[in-house]
């Protein structure tokens, strides 16, 4: 089953393949058979460098219960980040969200 389900999103930062770290230019996010692990349908995270060969690439694939841990473990360490940040930068801490009743 081909779920062509693709996510390409502008990347920032600096991936390592072998001994060499590339800059990066986009990050393709996907849900499609596994290529390389010996799993079924993965989440596969593509770190790329469309500039150069293509071998200016960094690839992961997980298992879609991975991929939701390491989602969660980004958003609290991304929170973390904003915390320190606004805290570095003298704002203080940002308003938290209020549900509406």
């Amino acid at each position: 089953m081909c779920t062509s389900i693709v996510e390409i999103v502008p990347a920032e930062g600096m991936a390592k393949r072998g001994d060499k770290w590339f800059a990066l230019t986009q990050t393709v996010v996907a849900y499609d058979h596994a290529r390389h692990a010996p799993l079924g349908d993965v989440i596969a995270l593509d770190f790329i460098n469309a500039g150069l060969d293509a071998g200016a690439r960094a690839g992961v694939e997980l298992t879609l219960e991975t991929a939701k841990e390491l989602r969660a473990a980004l958003d609290r360490a991304i929170a973390a980040a904003d915390l320190e940040e606004a805290e570095v930068r003298g704002r203080g801490r940002p308003p938290s969200l209020v549900r509406a009743a």
